[in-house]
């Protein structure tokens, strides 16, 4: 068991990639379709709604950047969970509604991901060291 383990050296990097190019395309696609997004945020009852978008796509890139690269994962996975435990509340706070119940389950097992990462690392395989 211990030399499969061993050989899972790249574990950390897929999940660091799998994590980190879902906040990409998000930040991206926050960015691309800008009016559009702070009109759903200003649906939604965001204060400064524009700022808000702005904030979260600096988010998200940086973030996303931060757990693809591995560098500085301390502060990027800390960041990005921060910022799903507040967006999750935001958007998906109506426990009622069974979707929005789901999405904000799913959206705390990201926060688990990102946790995980904030305290264990990048792995061998990354910028940091």
């Amino acid at each position: 068991m211990n030399s499969f383990k061993s050989s899972l050296t790249w574990a950390p990097l897929v999940a660091r990639i799998l994590v980190g190019v879902m906040f990409l395309i998000a930040g991206f696609s926050k960015l691309t379709n800008f009016a559009g997004t702070v009109d759903f945020a200003q649906s939604a009852g965001l204060p400064l709604p524009a700022v808000a978008i702005a904030i979260a796509i600096a988010i998200e890139i940086l973030g996303g950047l931060s757990l693809v690269l591995g560098y500085r994962i301390f502060w990027g996975a800390l960041t990005l969970a921060v910022f799903v435990v507040i967006t999750s509340f935001v958007f998906h706070g109506n426990f009622a509604d069974p979707i929005q119940q789901l999405l904000f389950t799913k959206n705390m097992g990201i926060v688990a991901a990102l946790l995980y990462m904030t305290h264990f690392g990048a792995g061998k395989v990354s910028l940091e060291k």
